[in-house]
């Protein structure tokens, strides 16, 4: 029987609100050394995905300043998600799929934890978990919504 994602996720994942000024929530992902925080709104529920790329795209790029931007003008409303009940192999598959990093897990809309790529690398025992892990590696730009991300 295959691990469940709720067995392997990070609980309690730095998150950012729509208000959050871009500079800050750039801020995190360095500090988490992390490419990707989820965004939240007042009761936890998950309402999109910010990037590094979407701050550089969307932001810097744009000429925006990051100290006036808030993170809600720029995220990516409705990423890919999981269930903490979901198939830790599923998860692996739509990870490699949308060659993302980094899944939000969430009940129903609330977001209960992250599903890190370094999560299912210590779970990557068996060929074709190092198969999805080298899939999701392939591409330096994570992809949600069928875009690219990064």
């Amino acid at each position: 029987m295959s691990k469940k994602v709720g067995q392997v996720m990070s609980t309690e994942p730095t998150t950012v609100k729509r208000s959050t000024a871009v500079r800050v929530a750039a801020e995190l992902m360095s500090q988490e050394d992390v490419g990707s925080l989820p965004v939240i709104g007042d009761t936890g529920e998950l309402v999109g995905i910010v990037t590094d790329r979407d701050i550089v795209v969307r932001a810097v790029a744009a000429g925006q300043d990051v100290d006036a931007v808030q993170v809600g003008e720029i995220l990516t409303a409705h990423p890919v998600s999981v269930s903490p009940d979901d198939p830790l192999d599923e998860a692996m598959e739509l990870m490699a799929g949308y060659r993302v990093r980094r899944l939000p897990v969430v009940i129903d809309t609330q977001l209960v934890g992250v599903l890190a790529q370094a999560d299912v690398a210590q779970e990557a025992k068996d060929k074709q978990a190092g198969q999805v892990l080298e899939a999701i590696s392939q591409d330096s730009d994570d992809k949600v919504g069928g875009r690219a991300r990064g």
